[in-house]
Protein backbone atom coordinates (compact mmCIF):
# COMPACT_ATOMS: atom_id res chain seq x y z
CA UNK A 1 0.00 0.00 0.00
CA UNK A 2 1.61 3.25 -0.89
CA UNK A 3 2.44 5.53 1.67
CA UNK A 4 0.10 8.69 2.07
CA UNK A 5 2.83 10.54 3.59
CA UNK A 6 5.62 10.59 0.55
CA UNK A 7 4.52 12.11 -2.65
CA UNK A 8 4.33 9.52 -5.29
CA UNK A 9 6.72 9.53 -8.31
CA UNK A 10 4.29 9.95 -10.72
CA UNK A 11 2.00 11.92 -8.76
CA UNK A 12 0.64 15.74 -8.38
CA UNK A 13 -2.32 17.46 -6.34
CA UNK A 14 -4.36 19.52 -8.99
CA UNK A 15 -3.90 22.66 -6.49
CA UNK A 16 -3.24 25.67 -8.38
CA UNK A 17 -2.04 26.86 -4.99
CA UNK A 18 0.81 24.01 -4.29
CA UNK A 19 1.39 23.79 -7.95
CA UNK A 20 4.49 26.21 -9.44
CA UNK A 21 2.95 27.64 -12.91
CA UNK A 22 5.30 30.21 -11.67
CA UNK A 23 6.89 33.50 -13.35
CA UNK A 24 8.19 30.57 -16.19
CA UNK A 25 6.59 30.45 -19.18
CA UNK A 26 7.01 28.28 -22.61
CA UNK A 27 9.09 30.16 -24.95
CA UNK A 28 7.54 30.85 -28.22
CA UNK A 29 10.74 32.25 -29.63
CA UNK A 30 12.62 28.91 -28.94
CA UNK A 31 16.32 29.35 -28.99
CA UNK A 32 16.61 33.39 -30.13
CA UNK A 33 14.28 34.30 -27.39
CA UNK A 34 16.67 32.08 -24.84
CA UNK A 35 19.88 33.73 -26.15
CA UNK A 36 18.73 37.23 -25.62
CA UNK A 37 18.15 36.51 -22.08
CA UNK A 38 21.55 35.44 -21.75
CA UNK A 39 20.58 31.42 -21.58
CA UNK A 40 22.08 28.84 -23.96
CA UNK A 41 19.26 27.25 -26.03
CA UNK A 42 18.53 23.72 -24.55
CA UNK A 43 17.25 20.86 -26.18
CA UNK A 44 13.47 20.58 -27.45
CA UNK A 45 12.71 18.18 -24.97
CA UNK A 46 11.77 18.14 -21.00
CA UNK A 47 15.03 16.63 -20.15
CA UNK A 48 12.96 15.11 -17.21
CA UNK A 49 13.66 11.61 -16.15
CA UNK A 50 10.37 10.02 -15.98
CA UNK A 51 9.93 10.33 -12.40
CA UNK A 52 10.11 13.81 -11.85
CA UNK A 53 8.34 14.53 -15.52
CA UNK A 54 5.47 12.74 -13.69
CA UNK A 55 5.74 14.92 -10.73
CA UNK A 56 6.55 18.04 -12.50
CA UNK A 57 4.07 17.80 -15.44
CA UNK A 58 0.69 15.81 -14.64
CA UNK A 59 -0.45 16.15 -17.72
CA UNK A 60 -3.64 18.52 -19.33
CA UNK A 61 -5.71 18.00 -16.32
CA UNK A 62 -3.96 19.80 -14.51
CA UNK A 63 -4.40 24.19 -13.69
CA UNK A 64 -3.07 26.11 -16.05
CA UNK A 65 -0.41 27.46 -13.86
CA UNK A 66 1.06 23.94 -13.64
CA UNK A 67 0.88 23.29 -17.59
CA UNK A 68 3.19 25.94 -18.49
CA UNK A 69 5.11 25.71 -16.10
CA UNK A 70 8.94 25.13 -18.25
CA UNK A 71 10.64 22.29 -19.02
CA UNK A 72 14.25 23.85 -19.68
CA UNK A 73 15.76 27.12 -19.11
CA UNK A 74 14.72 28.42 -22.58
CA UNK A 75 11.42 28.61 -21.11
CA UNK A 76 11.93 30.54 -18.00
CA UNK A 77 11.27 34.12 -17.49
CA UNK A 78 12.90 36.14 -15.21
CA UNK A 79 15.45 35.17 -12.19
CA UNK A 80 18.56 35.84 -14.41
CA UNK A 81 20.53 36.78 -11.33
CA UNK A 82 20.77 33.49 -10.50
CA UNK A 83 20.70 32.29 -13.89
CA UNK A 84 23.58 33.91 -15.29
CA UNK A 85 26.49 32.25 -17.13
CA UNK A 86 28.48 30.18 -14.65
CA UNK A 87 25.88 30.68 -11.93
CA UNK A 88 25.38 28.17 -9.11
CA UNK A 89 21.92 27.53 -9.80
CA UNK A 90 22.98 27.48 -13.52
CA UNK A 91 24.88 25.00 -12.98
CA UNK A 92 22.59 22.72 -10.67
CA UNK A 93 20.11 23.32 -13.58
CA UNK A 94 22.81 21.92 -16.16
CA UNK A 95 23.49 18.94 -14.38
CA UNK A 96 26.98 19.99 -13.49
CA UNK A 97 26.85 20.73 -9.82
CA UNK A 98 25.96 18.35 -6.70
CA UNK A 99 25.28 21.07 -3.92
CA UNK A 100 21.98 20.77 -1.95
CA UNK A 101 20.12 24.08 -2.31
CA UNK A 102 17.17 26.44 -0.50
CA UNK A 103 15.23 28.44 -2.79
CA UNK A 104 13.62 31.25 -1.02
CA UNK A 105 11.50 33.72 -2.66
CA UNK A 106 7.38 35.23 -2.53
CA UNK A 107 4.81 32.83 -3.71
CA UNK A 108 4.68 32.34 -7.81
CA UNK A 109 8.58 33.67 -8.45
CA UNK A 110 9.79 30.03 -10.37
CA UNK A 111 10.64 28.26 -6.79
CA UNK A 112 9.01 24.88 -7.69
CA UNK A 113 10.36 25.40 -11.97
CA UNK A 114 13.70 25.95 -11.15
CA UNK A 115 13.32 22.81 -8.66
CA UNK A 116 12.08 20.52 -11.81
CA UNK A 117 14.53 21.56 -13.50
CA UNK A 118 17.32 20.49 -11.77
CA UNK A 119 15.55 17.41 -10.84
CA UNK A 120 15.93 16.72 -14.83
CA UNK A 121 19.86 16.86 -14.50
CA UNK A 122 22.12 13.98 -15.35
CA UNK A 123 19.12 10.59 -14.84
CA UNK A 124 18.95 11.01 -10.76
CA UNK A 125 16.43 9.64 -9.30
CA UNK A 126 13.90 11.55 -7.96
CA UNK A 127 11.58 11.76 -4.88
CA UNK A 128 9.06 14.10 -3.45
CA UNK A 129 8.13 14.76 0.33
CA UNK A 130 5.44 16.47 1.31
CA UNK A 131 6.61 18.94 4.35
CA UNK A 132 2.95 19.10 5.66
CA UNK A 133 2.44 15.71 6.48
CA UNK A 134 5.81 13.71 6.11
CA UNK A 135 7.52 12.81 9.29
CA UNK A 136 10.71 11.48 10.46
CA UNK A 137 9.90 7.96 9.92
CA UNK A 138 9.30 8.83 6.06
CA UNK A 139 12.17 11.41 6.24
CA UNK A 140 14.88 8.04 6.88
CA UNK A 141 12.49 5.79 4.54
CA UNK A 142 13.34 8.12 1.61
CA UNK A 143 17.09 8.28 3.10
CA UNK A 144 17.29 4.59 3.45
CA UNK A 145 16.25 4.40 -0.01
CA UNK A 146 18.54 6.70 -2.03
CA UNK A 147 21.52 5.17 -0.15
CA UNK A 148 20.95 2.11 -1.52
CA UNK A 149 20.06 3.49 -4.80
CA UNK A 150 23.09 5.23 -4.47
CA UNK A 151 25.32 2.08 -3.45
CA UNK A 152 24.07 -0.32 -5.85
CA UNK A 153 23.11 1.67 -8.70
CA UNK A 154 25.65 4.90 -8.37
CA UNK A 155 22.99 7.08 -8.99
CA UNK A 156 22.02 10.15 -6.39
CA UNK A 157 18.90 10.93 -5.55
CA UNK A 158 17.47 14.22 -5.70
CA UNK A 159 15.22 14.83 -2.69
CA UNK A 160 12.82 17.95 -3.35
CA UNK A 161 10.58 19.14 -0.25
CA UNK A 162 8.49 21.86 -0.77
CA UNK A 163 7.55 24.21 1.81
CA UNK A 164 10.45 22.61 3.82
CA UNK A 165 9.48 25.93 6.67
CA UNK A 166 7.05 23.53 7.85
CA UNK A 167 9.34 20.25 8.61
CA UNK A 168 10.40 20.65 12.68
CA UNK A 169 13.80 20.88 13.95
CA UNK A 170 14.01 17.31 14.13
CA UNK A 171 12.84 16.77 10.84
CA UNK A 172 15.07 18.74 9.31
CA UNK A 173 17.89 17.57 11.73
CA UNK A 174 17.15 13.99 10.44
CA UNK A 175 18.00 15.14 6.48
CA UNK A 176 21.40 16.60 8.13
CA UNK A 177 23.86 13.27 7.20
CA UNK A 178 22.63 12.65 3.46
CA UNK A 179 22.73 15.92 2.62
CA UNK A 180 26.52 16.38 4.15
CA UNK A 181 27.32 13.01 2.32
CA UNK A 182 25.71 13.80 -1.15
CA UNK A 183 23.68 10.48 -0.79
CA UNK A 184 20.79 12.94 -1.42
CA UNK A 185 20.72 16.21 -3.59
CA UNK A 186 17.82 18.33 -1.14
CA UNK A 187 16.31 20.55 -2.86
CA UNK A 188 14.13 22.96 -0.99
CA UNK A 189 11.68 25.36 -1.83
CA UNK A 190 9.96 27.80 0.68
CA UNK A 191 8.35 31.40 1.13
CA UNK A 192 9.66 32.43 4.44
CA UNK A 193 13.09 33.69 5.36
CA UNK A 194 15.22 30.39 5.89
CA UNK A 195 17.15 32.16 8.71
CA UNK A 196 14.34 31.83 10.85
CA UNK A 197 12.56 28.66 9.61
CA UNK A 198 15.57 26.23 8.81
CA UNK A 199 18.41 24.92 11.40
CA UNK A 200 21.60 26.65 10.67
CA UNK A 201 23.01 23.16 10.43
CA UNK A 202 20.96 22.07 7.13
CA UNK A 203 21.82 25.95 5.86
CA UNK A 204 25.17 25.55 5.84
CA UNK A 205 25.02 22.73 3.98
CA UNK A 206 23.11 24.05 0.93
CA UNK A 207 23.09 26.87 -1.34
CA UNK A 208 20.55 29.40 -0.57
CA UNK A 209 19.53 31.45 -3.54
CA UNK A 210 16.95 33.87 -3.22
CA UNK A 211 14.12 34.64 -5.87
CA UNK A 212 12.40 37.98 -6.71
CA UNK A 213 8.88 39.04 -7.50
CA UNK A 214 8.55 39.31 -11.48
CA UNK A 215 8.42 42.39 -12.67
CA UNK A 216 5.21 43.92 -14.67
CA UNK A 217 7.04 43.29 -18.36
CA UNK A 218 7.90 39.26 -17.44
CA UNK A 219 4.17 38.41 -16.09
CA UNK A 220 2.81 40.19 -19.55
CA UNK A 221 4.91 37.76 -21.24
CA UNK A 222 3.44 35.11 -19.47
CA UNK A 223 0.08 36.15 -19.78
CA UNK A 224 1.05 36.68 -23.95
CA UNK A 225 2.01 33.25 -24.22
CA UNK A 226 -0.29 31.02 -22.11
CA UNK A 227 -3.05 32.87 -24.26
CA UNK A 228 -1.35 31.21 -27.39
CA UNK A 229 0.82 28.15 -26.58
CA UNK A 230 -0.70 24.93 -27.07
CA UNK A 231 -0.08 23.98 -23.71
CA UNK A 232 -1.72 27.14 -21.74
CA UNK A 233 -4.97 28.39 -24.22
CA UNK A 234 -4.23 27.37 -27.24
CA UNK A 235 -5.58 30.62 -28.86
CA UNK A 236 -9.00 29.87 -27.76
CA UNK A 237 -9.25 33.71 -26.01
CA UNK A 238 -7.70 36.66 -26.43
CA UNK A 239 -7.75 39.82 -23.85
CA UNK A 240 -7.85 43.02 -24.34
CA UNK A 241 -4.89 45.88 -22.94
CA UNK A 242 -6.82 47.31 -20.33
CA UNK A 243 -7.82 43.50 -19.30
CA UNK A 244 -3.83 42.28 -19.67
CA UNK A 245 -3.04 45.94 -17.62
CA UNK A 246 -5.41 45.40 -15.02
CA UNK A 247 -3.98 41.42 -14.79
CA UNK A 248 -0.63 42.43 -14.29
CA UNK A 249 -1.25 44.50 -11.70
CA UNK A 250 -3.44 42.05 -9.70
CA UNK A 251 -0.17 39.16 -10.52
CA UNK A 252 1.49 41.65 -8.32
CA UNK A 253 4.93 39.86 -9.41
CA UNK A 254 3.36 36.64 -8.64
CA UNK A 255 3.15 34.00 -11.85
CA UNK A 256 0.99 31.36 -10.31
CA UNK A 257 -1.50 34.04 -9.63
CA UNK A 258 -1.69 35.47 -13.20
CA UNK A 259 -2.14 32.12 -14.77
CA UNK A 260 -4.75 31.44 -12.21
CA UNK A 261 -6.79 34.65 -12.46
CA UNK A 262 -6.10 34.18 -16.40
CA UNK A 263 -7.49 30.79 -16.72
CA UNK A 264 -11.10 31.87 -14.50
CA UNK A 265 -11.22 34.57 -16.65
CA UNK A 266 -10.93 32.44 -20.12
CA UNK A 267 -13.50 29.65 -18.45
CA UNK A 268 -16.25 32.67 -18.17
CA UNK A 269 -16.05 33.18 -21.88
CA UNK A 270 -17.11 31.71 -24.72
CA UNK A 271 -14.23 30.14 -27.42
CA UNK A 272 -13.52 33.60 -29.59
CA UNK A 273 -14.21 35.82 -27.07
CA UNK A 274 -12.16 38.75 -25.71
CA UNK A 275 -11.29 38.44 -22.36
CA UNK A 276 -12.48 42.31 -20.74
CA UNK A 277 -11.21 44.30 -17.92
CA UNK A 278 -14.91 43.85 -16.62
CA UNK A 279 -15.30 40.18 -17.20
CA UNK A 280 -12.15 40.02 -15.76
CA UNK A 281 -13.32 41.43 -12.50
CA UNK A 282 -16.26 39.51 -12.61
CA UNK A 283 -14.32 36.33 -12.62
CA UNK A 284 -12.29 37.39 -9.89
CA UNK A 285 -13.82 37.85 -6.55
CA UNK A 286 -10.92 40.00 -5.37
CA UNK A 287 -7.29 40.22 -5.10
CA UNK A 288 -5.45 37.85 -3.55
CA UNK A 289 -3.03 40.07 -1.07
CA UNK A 290 0.06 38.63 -0.40
CA UNK A 291 0.44 38.52 2.97
CA UNK A 292 1.62 34.99 5.19
CA UNK A 293 0.38 35.22 8.56
CA UNK A 294 2.71 32.77 9.95
CA UNK A 295 5.85 34.43 7.62
CA UNK A 296 8.52 36.24 6.72
CA UNK A 297 5.63 38.83 5.27
CA UNK A 298 3.75 38.70 7.96
CA UNK A 299 6.87 40.76 10.16
CA UNK A 300 7.37 42.71 6.80
CA UNK A 301 4.21 44.42 6.07
CA UNK A 302 3.77 44.72 10.17
CA UNK A 303 7.05 45.97 10.22
CA UNK A 304 6.11 48.88 7.17
CA UNK A 305 2.76 49.99 9.39
CA UNK A 306 4.90 50.54 12.61
CA UNK A 307 7.19 52.36 10.79
CA UNK A 308 4.85 54.53 8.32
CA UNK A 309 3.12 55.51 11.61
CA UNK A 310 6.18 56.33 13.35
CA UNK A 311 7.62 58.53 10.18
CA UNK A 312 3.26 59.95 10.32
CA UNK A 313 2.97 58.59 6.59
CA UNK A 314 -0.83 58.41 6.89
CA UNK A 315 -1.68 57.14 3.74
CA UNK A 316 1.36 54.25 3.80
CA UNK A 317 0.11 53.29 7.24
CA UNK A 318 -3.41 52.92 6.13
CA UNK A 319 -2.07 51.20 2.88
CA UNK A 320 0.02 48.57 5.08
CA UNK A 321 -3.30 48.38 7.60
CA UNK A 322 -5.57 47.58 4.61
CA UNK A 323 -3.18 44.53 3.77
CA UNK A 324 -3.07 43.49 7.03
CA UNK A 325 -6.81 43.27 7.00
CA UNK A 326 -7.30 41.78 3.78
CA UNK A 327 -4.57 39.46 4.56
CA UNK A 328 -6.78 38.01 6.87
CA UNK A 329 -4.64 39.27 9.99
CA UNK A 330 -5.82 38.98 13.51
CA UNK A 331 -7.71 42.72 13.87
CA UNK A 332 -6.48 41.98 17.49
CA UNK A 333 -2.81 41.61 16.83
CA UNK A 334 -3.06 44.68 14.91
CA UNK A 335 -4.94 46.53 17.44
CA UNK A 336 -2.36 45.90 20.16
CA UNK A 337 0.50 47.04 17.54
CA UNK A 338 -1.63 50.24 17.92
CA UNK A 339 -1.38 50.55 21.32
CA UNK A 340 2.15 50.01 21.31
CA UNK A 341 2.50 52.52 19.47
CA UNK A 342 0.58 54.88 21.03
CA UNK A 343 3.28 54.97 24.02
CA UNK A 344 6.50 54.16 21.85
CA UNK A 345 6.44 56.52 19.30
CA UNK A 346 3.75 59.20 20.68
CA UNK A 347 3.49 58.88 24.27
CA UNK A 348 3.41 62.41 26.22
CA UNK A 349 3.34 64.38 23.04
CA UNK A 350 -0.14 63.17 22.53
CA UNK A 351 -1.51 61.46 25.58
CA UNK A 352 -5.20 60.88 24.03
CA UNK A 353 -3.41 58.71 21.84
CA UNK A 354 -3.10 55.59 24.02
CA UNK A 355 -6.34 56.39 24.80
CA UNK A 356 -7.87 56.23 21.19
CA UNK A 357 -5.61 53.12 21.12
CA UNK A 358 -6.72 51.13 23.53
CA UNK A 359 -10.47 52.04 22.99
CA UNK A 360 -9.59 50.81 19.36
CA UNK A 361 -8.48 47.39 21.03
CA UNK A 362 -11.21 47.52 23.39
CA UNK A 363 -13.81 47.76 20.27
CA UNK A 364 -12.29 45.22 18.09
CA UNK A 365 -12.76 42.82 20.99
CA UNK A 366 -16.49 44.14 20.78
CA UNK A 367 -17.29 44.58 17.29
CA UNK A 368 -15.04 42.64 15.49
CA UNK A 369 -14.39 42.22 11.83
CA UNK A 370 -15.40 43.62 9.11
CA UNK A 371 -16.80 46.58 10.98
CA UNK A 372 -13.72 46.85 13.52
CA UNK A 373 -11.77 47.80 10.32
CA UNK A 374 -12.67 51.61 10.84
CA UNK A 375 -12.06 51.54 14.50
CA UNK A 376 -8.34 50.47 13.31
CA UNK A 377 -8.43 52.74 10.82
CA UNK A 378 -9.41 55.56 12.93
CA UNK A 379 -6.54 54.77 15.59
CA UNK A 380 -4.01 54.44 12.45
CA UNK A 381 -5.14 57.72 11.45
CA UNK A 382 -5.20 59.67 14.97
CA UNK A 383 -1.31 57.82 15.85
CA UNK A 384 0.26 58.91 12.33
CA UNK A 385 -0.94 62.21 12.02
CA UNK A 386 -0.14 62.96 15.91
CA UNK A 387 3.15 64.56 17.29
CA UNK A 388 5.78 62.36 17.91
CA UNK A 389 8.01 61.41 20.66
CA UNK A 390 10.11 58.62 21.83
CA UNK A 391 10.61 60.18 25.50
CA UNK A 392 8.59 57.17 27.19
CA UNK A 393 10.21 54.45 25.35
CA UNK A 394 13.98 56.42 26.61
CA UNK A 395 12.58 57.14 30.31
CA UNK A 396 11.75 53.67 31.18
CA UNK A 397 14.47 51.82 29.30
CA UNK A 398 16.95 54.11 30.97
CA UNK A 399 15.52 53.12 34.09
CA UNK A 400 15.74 49.58 33.30
CA UNK A 401 19.31 49.96 32.29
CA UNK A 402 20.27 51.15 35.78
CA UNK A 403 18.32 49.10 37.73
CA UNK A 404 19.70 45.86 35.62
CA UNK A 405 23.31 46.97 36.19
CA UNK A 406 22.94 47.44 39.16
CA UNK A 407 22.22 50.83 40.31
CA UNK A 408 19.22 50.43 42.94
CA UNK A 409 20.62 51.18 46.45
CA UNK A 410 18.63 51.08 49.52
CA UNK A 411 15.10 52.98 49.03
CA UNK A 412 15.49 56.20 51.21
CA UNK A 413 13.98 55.50 55.13
CA UNK A 414 12.08 58.41 55.09
CA UNK A 415 10.24 56.85 51.79
CA UNK A 416 9.82 53.36 53.26
CA UNK A 417 6.60 51.67 54.41
CA UNK A 418 5.59 53.10 58.17
CA UNK A 419 2.37 51.27 59.00
CA UNK A 420 3.74 48.36 60.73
CA UNK A 421 4.58 48.83 64.50
CA UNK A 422 8.08 48.81 65.22
CA UNK A 423 8.81 50.98 61.50
CA UNK A 424 9.26 54.20 63.44
CA UNK A 425 11.63 52.62 66.06
CA UNK A 426 14.33 51.76 62.35
CA UNK A 427 13.75 54.96 60.98
CA UNK A 428 11.14 53.98 58.40
CA UNK A 429 8.69 57.17 57.08
CA UNK A 430 10.19 59.19 59.94
CA UNK A 431 10.53 63.10 58.46
CA UNK A 432 8.69 61.78 55.48
CA UNK A 433 7.01 65.82 53.69
CA UNK A 434 3.80 64.74 52.66
CA UNK A 435 3.47 67.53 49.49
CA UNK A 436 0.18 68.25 49.49
CA UNK A 437 0.45 70.24 52.94
CA UNK A 438 2.82 72.58 50.65
CA UNK A 439 1.10 75.35 49.31
CA UNK A 440 2.65 74.63 46.10
CA UNK A 441 2.33 70.86 46.14
CA UNK A 442 5.79 70.09 45.70
CA UNK A 443 8.50 70.12 48.12
CA UNK A 444 11.99 69.37 48.15
CA UNK A 445 12.70 66.07 49.17
CA UNK A 446 14.92 62.86 48.14
CA UNK A 447 13.34 60.25 46.25
CA UNK A 448 15.64 58.51 44.07
CA UNK A 449 18.72 56.20 46.16
CA UNK A 450 21.53 57.95 46.85
CA UNK A 451 23.09 57.37 43.57
CA UNK A 452 21.06 57.83 41.32
CA UNK A 453 20.35 61.64 42.46
CA UNK A 454 20.42 64.37 39.62
CA UNK A 455 19.71 61.26 36.90
CA UNK A 456 17.28 62.73 34.65
CA UNK A 457 15.94 60.14 32.89
CA UNK A 458 12.06 61.79 31.04
CA UNK A 459 13.23 64.43 28.84
CA UNK A 460 10.56 65.39 27.08
CA UNK A 461 10.67 66.30 22.97
CA UNK A 462 10.20 70.24 21.92
CA UNK A 463 6.57 67.94 19.83
CA UNK A 464 2.82 68.27 20.70
CA UNK A 465 2.22 68.07 24.70
CA UNK A 466 5.70 67.76 25.13
CA UNK A 467 6.66 71.72 24.03
CA UNK A 468 7.12 73.45 26.60
CA UNK A 469 7.47 70.57 29.50
CA UNK A 470 10.96 70.82 29.70
CA UNK A 471 10.66 74.41 31.38
CA UNK A 472 7.93 72.98 33.87
CA UNK A 473 9.75 69.97 34.19
CA UNK A 474 13.31 72.15 35.51
CA UNK A 475 11.36 74.26 37.76
CA UNK A 476 9.62 70.83 39.71
CA UNK A 477 13.13 69.36 39.34
CA UNK A 478 14.86 72.08 40.84
CA UNK A 479 12.52 72.65 43.60
CA UNK A 480 12.67 68.48 44.77
CA UNK A 481 16.24 68.83 44.55
CA UNK A 482 17.27 71.85 45.68
CA UNK A 483 17.23 71.98 49.38
CA UNK A 484 16.96 67.98 49.74
CA UNK A 485 17.30 65.64 53.03
CA UNK A 486 19.56 63.31 52.46
CA UNK A 487 19.07 59.89 53.10
CA UNK A 488 20.53 58.51 56.02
Amino acid sequence: MADPNKLPSGGANGSADDAPGLFDEPSVAGPTAAKSQGRSAGPASTGLNSDASAYFHPGAHAPLAVRMRPRNLDEVVGQDHLLAPGAPLRRLVEGGGDTSVILFGPPGTGKTTLASLISAATGRHFEALSALNAGVKEVRAVIDTARRTLVNQGIQTVLFIDEVHRFSKTQQDALLGAVENRIVLLVAATTENPSFSVVSPLLSRSLLLQLQSLDDEAVGTLIDRALTDERGLNGRVSMTDDARKQLIALAAGDARRSLTYLEAAAEAVADGEQITAESLANSINRAVVRYDRDGDQHYDVTSAFIKSVRGSDVDAALHYLARMIEGGEDPRFIARRIVILASEDIGMADPTALQTAVAAAQAVALIGMPEARLTLAQATIHLATAPKSNSVISAIDGALKDVRSGKTGPVPPHLRDGHYSGAKDLGHAVDYIYPHNDPMGVVAQQYPPDQLVGTDYFVPSNHGRENGMAEYLGRIRRIIRGSRRKSK
